[in-house]
């Protein structure tokens, strides 16, 4: 299965992933037929691992009336969801779920 999700990352192309594997092109076909036929392949989007960047965290402040603590996300489809950094995490994700589908 890692193999066969190496196609596609980076433009790599079947006939890439397989030399780098040291395999020929007709056994990542055929693998990844043999995944189809028992419903493997493509794999479950549920689980999606992304790149995250870790800054320093701003120091905070409160001061009556100032602006509070904001959370930003990037989501796949390139837009940005930005809400107050007190947002519960239930209400956190039905938005991303949200704007991911719209």
């Amino acid at each position: 299965m890692a193999i066969l999700g190496e196609v596609g990352v980076n433009g790599w192309t079947v006939a890439d992933v397989a030399r780098h594997h040291d395999v020929t092109r007709q056994h990542i076909y055929q693998w990844r037929g043999e995944m189809r036929r028992k419903g493997l392949w493509p794999p479950d989007d549920a689980a999606l691992f992304l790149p995250v960047e870790m800054t320093a965290a701003p120091e905070v402040t409160a001061e009556p009336g100032g602006p509070s603590a904001e959370i930003t996300v990037m989501l796949r489809n390139g837009r940005q969801l930005r809400c107050p950094g007190g947002i519960g995490d239930a209400a956190l994700v039905r938005l991303v779920r949200l704007l991911e589908t719209a």
